[in-house]
């Protein structure tokens, strides 16, 4: 699986949100802590909030926090939204087993992925 660096900063910011205690976290301190660029940060924060994953708060005490407690946002969900879904078509001929080969492990990816929440990650719990 190849993720989009854009993909990826998302993983990561939200990771930063999951493990921050209670509160608006600003956009600069997930930027600073994960070597994200800000700009390109603000427009992956604006796209997580638009999709309800996130919540923000302006102002000087204002920052961002996950919209649903952590162990209900799962890894798949941020990679769907931000990669959407990917499908490689047909295959002619003898080719055609390939077509289902990448089908059946994009399906296991995804399940897999399902089970990955952000609160497993935060607490070091993951086991594929």
């Amino acid at each position: 699986m190849h993720l989009s660096a854009r993909t990826q900063y998302a993983l990561r910011a939200l990771t930063e949100l999951a493990a921050a205690p209670a509160g608006p976290v600003p956009a600069e301190r997930i930027a600073t802590m994960q070597g994200i660029p800000r700009k390109f940060l603000d427009n992956i924060l604006l796209q997580l909030r638009r999709a309800g994953l996130i919540r923000s708060q302006r102002g000087p005490d204002g920052g961002y926090w996950l919209a649903r407690p952590a162990d209900e946002i799962t890894l798949a969900e941020v990679i769907l939204l931000i990669e959407g879904r990917h499908e490689h078509g047909d295959y002619p001929g003898v080719a055609q087993p390939l077509a289902e080969l990448w089908t059946a492990l994009r399906e296991h990816e995804e399940r897999l992925l399902t089970e990955i929440t952000f609160a497993q990650i935060v607490s070091s719990r993951v086991t594929p």
